[in-house]
């Protein structure tokens, strides 16, 4: 048995805590860790993220007992039209024929649509009526216009029920989504609930199989959903033009958050199949000739069996369908042109859809991610239903590019990055300056607030993450070593030593609220092609805290943390929407309580932002808790999530918190604790990026790590100036001296270029008179101060923060 505390009772070991848990508890804690891992893990190198983590991990693989390389002489050089075209072309055409025989054999049956005004159709304009089987969303819109058909890129059906003739297995409904882990990142996924499965997004050409309750047509304009489908179609196009142009073996090619790629096997990376940028005009110019020929998108179930003989010669296909589709199962392909490829849809109607296209950049890849699989050719596009939008974006392109944050960065010599600790920022002197502030800035409102600065270790025994939950879910992302025969990690977040701490005595309602602020450094074992300048890192530090507080209190707690935020990215110059995401299918934990943690946020967010000034996300909280998600928009209306507040109901059982309540009511005397988690920047680094992007590269005095330049006329001045210098500096600002030889003009340009904010011009006047001439970096001349009066302006905006 684990000793206790005699003060406290609390047990001292991790592991014994976790045994004090109810069996019930633990076991339905379990279930879910199970469950949550057989669905896989997100965090896993799917489709996108190429490269391997620092530390081989055991991730999900379609299958280890394979060979590594199996593209073999799949593909030896560049072909036009390879003859297996055709074959695969044979062999769909052939199925065809045996899905039109079963479709055949469906009875119609006379349906009814409900549009979402309410509006009841059950014919067209003709009076034909509305038919399982024969009636498409494309019919159902041509009855209200044909404008509004052409310009709907997918319908959003939901079913009042299936005809008794039509079977979602049969239909290849049921099958694994073998692009489901590259489209992660898109919270593209599949309801688990029997309501929701009436829900679905539907091909605007696809015959309806049941009445529907409610209909929507999606367009590009203003729906995700119609966005992403847009972006898939965009994918298979692409697609088809390098199997015609290259005789590509394609792989995988999914959408993005903003436009697609795609992945093929073209040899080695060494051989002449690599992509070059040479090759962009020439796929854009057959992209054209599909898009010209208005090539039907067609969905055809197929099974395991005619899929693999459909693919037979590509063994990237072989693969997925041999590993991804069940035994006597069935899944979907979807045709257009000479292109058949392995999809569950939904597409847009026709290829002449896409009326612009442009190919965007290519690189090197591998198969699943794995470095010791083969090198795959990937190639990105962004395309669009309009031109004018494809202009609109290739200009905003411009723009984010002169605004990155590793050009911005190497630029100011702000950071670096080296091979020998990939992932990891080496934050250069003026880097770590504006670094600092950040941290300094949010301290300033842990202090005004109410907040405890805590310390924490980097390193537990892999029990705790056991205890917690993470282990299960996140292990592949963590740095795991051996010591003294056991395994341990450095910490990827502060949650569980929070808790502990929270552990380490008798807690009474009185306590409460805690608010645990740490800054511990945190390692996230990210896989090495994920990684990318700021935004992706290995090593980084978050704003996190933790509130632990009675259930009375998460109101003021919530509404507390959003004034936090909003000085935050007031600060900053952002704006930003809220939305409440509420309890998930998979939710653990009373419902009651939920309902009324759900009810108190709400609360909070009227309070804080006005009815109507938020809006709900149905279902989409995490299982241990609701949270309030927080969209930042910058300066160029780019969305970024990095401020979040969490309940957490589930942490607090797997510790077995408690507080003393107070009430001498047998069954009452103890009370668990919510949990809090809540960040404003984030992670650091990321934020860093953000904002670096946000001004341009400009950053706000109070934030800059290059404040003011003095620049003399005459080398005269030199000393009068380095005694400005001094006298600024032991005030705490960043200030430099140009004592080069180079003219007064190329002085002073060359402090614009550098972005410091203010140049102080020193000539024979200002050395006699103690004052400085100031200049803007916008080259705006603000006259002569004395210098004790300069100090007091610069003291002004850093208070300011401006």
């Amino acid at each position: 048995m684990a000793s206790e505390d005699k003060a406290t009772g609390i047990p001292d070991d991790v592991a014994s805590m976790w045994k004090t848990l109810d069996p019930a508890i633990r076991a339905a804690l379990i279930a879910s860790e199970s469950k949550e891992a057989e669905d896989g893990k997100k965090e896993s190198s799917g489709g996108g993220a190429e490269g391997r983590r620092a530390k081989a991990s055991d991730g999900p693989r379609m299958d280890d007992t394979t060979s590594k390389f199996i593209g073999g002489d799949s593909f030896t050089k560049r072909t036009k039209n390879p003859q297996w075209i055709k074959v695969r072309s044979d062999v769909y055409d052939a199925v065809k024929v045996r899905r039109q025989q079963e479709l055949d054999a469906k009875v119609p049956v006379d349906i009814e649509v409900t549009m979402p005004d309410g509006k009841i159709l059950s014919a067209d304009k003709e009076g034909n009526k509305y038919q399982a089987w024969r009636t498409t969303p494309f019919d159902v819109a041509c009855t209200i216009s044909r404008g509004l058909a052409d310009n709907t890129t997918i319908a959003r059906v939901t079913y009042t029920a299936f005809v008794s003739d039509y079977d979602l297995a049969e239909d290849g409904m049921e099958a694994v989504d073998t692009l489901a882990d590259a489209m992660a990142e898109l919270s593209v996924e599949d309801a688990d609930d029997d309501t929701k499965k009436m829900t679905m997004l539907w091909d605007m050409t696809r015959p309806l199989v049941g009445s529907v309750s409610k209909m929507e047509f999606l367009k590009f304009d203003d729906d995700s959903d119609a966005r992403t489908a847009f972006w898939h179609s965009s994918a298979h196009v692409l697609g088809e033009a390098l199997e015609r142009l290259y005789g590509s073996r394609l792989t995988i090619g999914p959408p993005l958050a903003g436009g697609f790629y795609y992945d093929s096997y073209m040899g080695e990376s060494s051989s002449d199949g690599a992509f070059k940028e040479d090759d962009y005009k020439v796929v854009e110019a057959e992209v054209q000739n599909i898009v010209k020929q208005k090539q039907k998108f067609e969905r055809m179930v197929v099974t395991k069996e005619e899929a693999l003989e459909m693919f037979e010669g590509n063994p990237f296909k072989e693969q997925i369908i041999s590993t991804k589709i069940p035994d006597g199962s069935r899944t979907t392909v979807y045709r257009c042109g000479d292109l058949v490829d392995l999809c569950r849809g939904p597409h847009v109607p026709n290829t002449g859809r896409i009326k612009a296209f442009a190919a965007t950049r290519h690189s090197a890849t591998n198969w699943l991610g794995d470095t010791e699989n083969d090198s795959l050719q990937r190639m990105y596009g962004i395309s669009f239903p309009d031109k004018k939008m494809l202009k609109v974006w290739q200009e905003n392109q411009e723009k984010a590019k002169e605004r990155d944050h590793r050009r911005i960065a190497a630029k100011q010599e702000l950071i670096m990055f080296h091979e020998l600790s990939a992932g990891s920022a080496f934050w250069l002197p003026h880097g770590a300056r504006i670094y600092n502030k950040l941290i300094n800035f949010i301290k300033e409102h842990y202090w005004k607030r109410g907040y405890d600065e805590i310390i924490t270790p980097n390193v537990y025994n892999l029990d705790l993450w056991h205890q917690s939950g993470h282990a299960m879910h996140y292990k592949d992302a963590m740095f795991c070593f051996e010591v003294e025969g056991k395994e341990w990690a450095m910490k990827p977040m502060n949650c569980p030593g929070h808790c502990l701490m929270f552990a380490g005595k008798i807690r009474s309602y009185r306590d409460l609220p805690l608010r645990y602020a740490d800054f511990g450094v945190l390692h996230r074992n990210e896989l090495s092609g994920a990684l990318s300048g700021l935004t992706r890192v290995r090593r980084f530090q978050q704003d996190d805290a933790h509130i632990f507080c009675r259930e009375d209190q998460i109101e003021e707690e919530v509404i507390g943390a959003l004034d936090f935020m909003k000085s935050v990215y007031t600060t900053f110059g952002m704006t930003y929407k809220l939305e409440l995401s509420t309890r998930p299918k998979k939710a653990l934990g009373d419902i009651e309580l939920w309902d009324r943690a759900e009810a108190a946020l709400a609360r909070a967010m009227d309070t804080f932002a006005g009815k109507g000034g938020w809006r709900e996300n149905p279902e989409d909280g995490a299982f241990y808790g609701p949270k309030i998600d927080i969209k930042v928009m910058d300066a160029m209306e780019r969305v970024h999530q990095c401020a979040t507040i969490q309940l957490d109901f589930q942490l607090p059982i797997r510790f077995g918190l408690e507080y003393n309540t107070g009430i001498k009511e047998e069954g009452k005397q103890f009370a668990r604790p919510v949990m809090v988690h809540r960040a404003m920047l984030g992670s650091v680094e990321r934020m860093f990026a953000v904002l670096c992007e946000h001004y341009g590269g400009k950053w706000p005095f109070w934030l800059s790590p290059r404040q003011v330049m003095i620049v003399p006329v005459h080398k005269e001045w030199n000393d009068y100036c380095q005694q400005v210098k001094d006298r600024l500096h032991e005030e705490g600002f960043y200030v430099d001296v140009d004592l080069s030889k180079a003219t007064f003009q190329k002085k002073v340009r060359n402090a614009q270029v550098d972005q410091y904010n203010f140049q102080l011009v020193v000539g024979k006047a200002e050395v006699e008179n103690g004052t400085v001439n100031i200049r803007t970096r916008d080259n705006k001349v603000e006259g002569e101060k004395k210098v004790e009066d300069l100090i007091a302006y610069l003291k002004e905006m850093q208070a300011e923060h401006k």
